[in-house]
């Protein structure tokens, strides 16, 4: 199981790849018969645009994801056209008191006077996206070209924000603040980045879902992350975090560190490798 962003896919000259020893390690496993599963922050049609095929390729058959912080479960798929899409498992939504705290602390920003905010909207129908909420007609543009995996964004009064969020389900709210320089100091006693998704749903919860759905043994498998929103280390078999950061995670059976996702991909080989010298035991 592992994280995306910082984990299995890196950055080279603007474009997300995985890197290719990640892919040939988690191809090795996948054939062996251990089940490859993707527990990302991102949203599934972003994964899918992004590098959707070649995480399909990996295993080139339906391949598990937890989305959206814990909040959705389901598999990347081939549909009959031949492109890649998303099949829902279980939806973990936001119930109403999740809106009305967040339209309530919203309110209380904006009276403040903190209104370079944005918050991002993730419906549980896929197929609409991220959705960006903006509370100026002034800043709409700008967020905008800023934020180009948006599939829209607009601007409304907080009661059209809530009757948009009750009117269908949602599984995660990001809001954020996008103030610079001095007007931070204004907001130093509120969460700048915020990522709301129903109580007690994180990527953890997420994980411990699709385990009992597919019937894995969540304390018995690998993960792989790199930041404190990876919740789903505590407690997994073998927890590896990648990079410097120290995230206190701990894994039932023991706990290792890689500096890079190149790193990541040769512990994953020398971990076929044992799987194949088990077998042949």
């Amino acid at each position: 199981m592992t994280d995306l962003d910082g984990t299995a896919i890196h950055e080279f000259e603007g474009r997300l790849a995985i890197p290719e020893r990640v892919a040939l390690a988690l191809r090795e496993l996948n054939e062996s018969g251990r089940q490859v599963v993707i527990n990302s922050l991102r949203f599934p049609l972003n994964v899918i645009r992004t590098f959707g095929r070649e995480w399909y390729s990996v295993t080139s058959a339906p391949l598990p994801i937890i989305s959206l912080n814990g909040s959705l479960t389901g598999y990347l798929t081939e549909a009959e056209d031949g492109q890649i899409a998303f099949r829902e498992l279980d939806a973990f939504c936001l119930a109403r008191s999740d809106v009305d705290e967040l339209i309530e602390q919203t309110s209380e920003l904006l009276n403040a006077g903190a209104d370079e905010m944005a918050i991002f909207l993730y419906p549980r129908d896929w197929t609409k996206g991220e959705l960006i909420w903006a509370p100026t007609p002034r800043t709409v543009e700008p967020f905008r070209a800023k934020y180009l995996s948006a599939s829209e964004v607009f601007t409304s009064s907080l009661v059209d924000l809530k009757a948009r969020l009750v009117a269908e389900p949602h599984c995660m709210v990001f809001a954020l603040i996008e103030a610079t320089g001095d007007r931070l100091m204004a907001y130093q006693h509120v969460s700048q980045r915020r990522f709301v998704t129903r109580r007690g749903v994180d990527k953890r919860f997420g994980a411990h879902a699709l385990c009992e759905r597919l019937g894995l043994a969540f304390d018995a498998s690998v993960g792989a992350g790199d930041t404190l929103m990876d919740t789903f280390l505590s407690g997994i078999g073998l927890a590896i975090t990648v990079g410097a950061g120290e995230l206190g995670f701990e894994g039932k059976h023991g706990s290792l560190r890689v500096a890079s996702s190149s790193e990541l991909g040769d512990l994953l080989f020398r971990l076929a490798e044992l799987d194949r010298e088990m077998r042949a035991q």
